[in-house]
């Protein structure tokens, strides 16, 4: 898949960061960028509510700040040169989720900085929009580092799931044209259910046909969260994106349990490329 869209989600922190992360994309692949500035809006209090002056200030005050990141988003943009429009929304959280889904459905992939990640009720809208309703790609960026879609160092989580091979498939031309990809799997078991007689050895054959470079690797956990492997593997070998499946198990147990993806979404260095 070819990135041609982009859309980048932007919360009301670490807006500079993050627009300039997104224009930065942008440019390097010479795509459309698509900016929603977000912030959920705040509850309403109090049997009388609509005419709580405490809570029309505060509404106003975030209503203010929301608009003032559209602002700079636009400015950021024009100051990139890239092709783009910007938008903002201020609302209740699954209204803001589905806008994020309706305008998902029309970009190649979604990219969320650290001002989504770091917002609990954002990350949630974000996450169930793409993963679950419009099936986008989603690029989480973290606040340090560089993130391009041209990685030259990819490591792969592997686990013989559909939604890892749904997150490759996605990921093929920057996998394509990565120099290494590293198809890691944690605590292979080699039986048929599993991840059959040589784990990971038929992904990467079908990744190698495609033209990427795929070295695969068998780690042992030795006891720790996979997610903690992962993370700690990718920072040891400079890996520049991780690219994996989101929500292996059901949405609901997903939820109540979290699990690697809940992990990795809430704290990784790396840029992390998901699919479901």
């Amino acid at each position: 898949m070819s990135f041609k869209t982009i859309l980048s989600l932007i919360g009301t922190t670490s807006t500079d960061i993050d627009i300039d992360k997104a224009v930065a994309l942008t440019a390097e692949i010479d795509a459309h960028l698509s900016v929603m500035a977000l912030r959920t809006a705040i509850s309403p209090f109090g049997a009388d509510y609509p005419a709580a002056a405490a809570w029309l200030n505060e509404r106003q005050r975030e209503i203010d700040e929301v608009v003032d990141v559209r602002r700079i988003a636009d400015e950021r943009c024009r100051k990139g040169g890239v092709s783009f429009d910007v938008d903002h929304i201020y609302d209740d959280r699954f209204i803001i989720e589905s806008n994020i889904g309706a305008r998902a459905m029309y970009a190649d992939v979604v990219v969320a900085g650290e001002g989504v990640r770091s917002d609990t009720e954002l990350r949630k809208a974000a996450i169930a929009a793409t993963a679950f309703n419009a099936g986008t790609p989603l690029l989480l960026v973290p606040k340090t580092g560089r993130a391009t879609l041209k990685p030259k160092n990819v490591l792969l989580a592997w686990n013989s799931r559909p939604q890892a091979a749904s997150a490759a498939k996605a990921a093929i031309e920057m996998l394509k044209g990565a120099d290494t990809v590293r198809l890691v799997v944690v605590d292979p078991d080699s039986s048929y259910f599993e991840n059959g007689g040589e784990p990971g050895a038929d992904m990467a054959a079908f990744l190698s046909r495609h033209g990427a470079k795929v070295v695969v690797e068998q780690i042992a956990s030795g006891q720790r969260p996979t997610e903690d492997v992962i993370r700690q593997h990718a920072l040891e070998l400079g890996c520049d994106m991780i690219v994996m499946g989101a929500y292996g198990h059901s949405r609901l147990r997903e939820r109540v349990f979290g699990g690697v993806t809940a992990s990795i979404l809430e704290t990784c260095n790396v840029p992390v490329f998901m699919v479901r």
